[in-house]
């Protein structure tokens, strides 16, 4: 069995928690408390290519804000 974090030929969703952060996600598994859906399912490649165009700054967003 693969892990199915690094499945290039599943099925995925990528999520994103209240501090900006996104995370790949296989669409099989429940979403955990304290993420959304940031894009339904999708390809490897499209999800991650979704994450590297809109996850622009690594910070969490209380850090962005505590530096004003």
């Amino acid at each position: 069995m693969t892990n199915p974090f690094e499945n290039t030929e599943g099925r995925y969703l990528v999520l994103v928690n209240d501090e900006a952060q996104y995370s790949l996600w296989p669409s099989f598994a429940e979403v955990p408390a304290g993420w959304r859906v940031a894009q339904e399912e999708a390809s490897h490649e499209a999800s991650l290519a979704y994450i590297t165009e809109n996850w622009t700054d690594m910070r969490p967003r209380s850090v962005v804000e505590a530096m004003g």
